[in-house]
């Protein structure tokens, strides 16, 4: 079953050499009720300088863009390069300011479309039984 969804951006991500905000725009500003109580967030964005067909087809990737991993399903990855180009950081919040949030650091140039904010929560799930490949 295929269908089509729309995600449209709720704000945009602008950094600058010592400064990472987040500006949600204007219609948005209700959704951040409370996001002031977090530590951390989860952001969620588009990878739009590769958003290209060609691009969107790349299946399998060297992990890290390190030909010594394993050749690896983007599934498997945190690769930019994957059929829907939907990134997540968790980041640190340093202040808020209205509609504008500054963050630690985030793996996003400026410009990026911002498409959601989570609260982080810790997860439940033990430590001890997380498994993960060697090459992370």
């Amino acid at each position: 079953m295929q269908e089509a969804f729309s995600i449209f951006p709720v704000g945009v991500i602008r950094k600058e050499p010592n400064r990472v905000a987040l500006e949600v725009f204007p219609q948005y500003h209700d959704a951040l009720l409370g996001i002031e109580e977090f530590s951390h967030i989860h952001v969620f964005y588009w990878f739009h300088r590769n958003d290209s067909t060609e691009k969107r087809g790349i299946l399998r990737v060297h992990p890290r863009k390190n030909s010594s991993n394993p050749l690896t399903g983007v599934f498997a990855t945190h690769a930019p390069v994957r059929p829907n180009l939907i990134a997540f950081s968790l980041c640190r919040i340093i202040a808020i300011d209205g509609g504008r949030i500054r963050i630690a650091d985030i793996d996003a140039v400026d410009g990026t479309p911002l498409i959601d904010i989570k609260g982080y929560i810790p997860p439940k799930v033990p430590a001890d039984t997380v498994q993960i490949p060697d090459w992370v």
